[in-house]
């Protein structure tokens, strides 16, 4: 494992534990999309079928049983114990528009004709647009949370740490994997706009709200 697939994941694990303190300490799940993290459940269940049977090192066991139960716990939360504080009304992106051309790509594209790696390639490519209703609720209100600004920019940075592991692994081990590659660098365009925003208002201590 090189530096930044290492910061890539600190950074995908601090998105985790923003978003689990801001709910908890706020007793809400206001500004949360329940359909994006119920995207992100999808992404990890499917993408880690092989985790009772395929041994890759004690690191990856570990991540995937975090991201699997963070994510299962992050619904629990929403759904369960703080649903009244959870507006569907503004969280209203159609995901079917999402998950079934991210299945049709990952039937098209893929490494082998298994379940496994079919299921594989469908979370990549639902992970690069998972964000997508995230993004519509902030569109929609025009203002977010700091917090919620900074559990979506821990998200981002995340996949962008990424860009310079494809390209660092490409001269050091001689590999490509054009799918996550593809899939990452669409995710890492989505998040453009909300950088801009974030970097310019929210680090300067401003609150986060989109031009009007």
């Amino acid at each position: 494992m090189n530096i930044f697939r290492l910061l890539g994941d600190l950074s995908h694990l601090s998105s985790i534990f923003i978003l689990l303190h801001k709910i908890q300490t706020s007793r809400s799940c206001r500004g949360i999309s329940f359909k994006t993290q119920a995207l992100y459940v999808t992404v990890f269940i499917t993408r880690y079928l092989d985790l009772f049977h395929t041994w890759v090192s004690f690191y990856n066991f570990v991540m995937k049983l975090i991201f699997i139960g963070s994510s299962v716990y992050i619904l629990y939360l929403m759904k369960i114990r703080y649903r009244p504080t959870h507006d569907p009304s503004i969280d209203t992106f159609r995901v079917e528009f999402l998950i079934a051309p991210a299945f049709f790509l990952g039937l098209l594209f893929n490494y082998s004709y298994s379940i496994t790696e079919v299921f594989w390639s469908f979370s990549i490519f639902l992970e690069s647009i998972a964000i997508l209703p995230q993004l519509f609720i902030l569109q929609r209100t025009g203002e977010a949370e700091t917090i919620t600004t900074h559990y979506i920019a821990a998200l981002g940075a995340y996949r962008g740490l990424y860009i310079p592991n494809w390209i660092y692994r490409y001269f050091a081990e001689d590999l490509i994997d054009p799918i996550s590659i593809t899939a990452g660098l669409v995710q890492t365009g989505l998040y453009l706009d909300f950088f801009y925003v974030y970097f310019t208002k929210v680090l300067q201590g401003q609150k986060f709200e989109l031009p009007a």
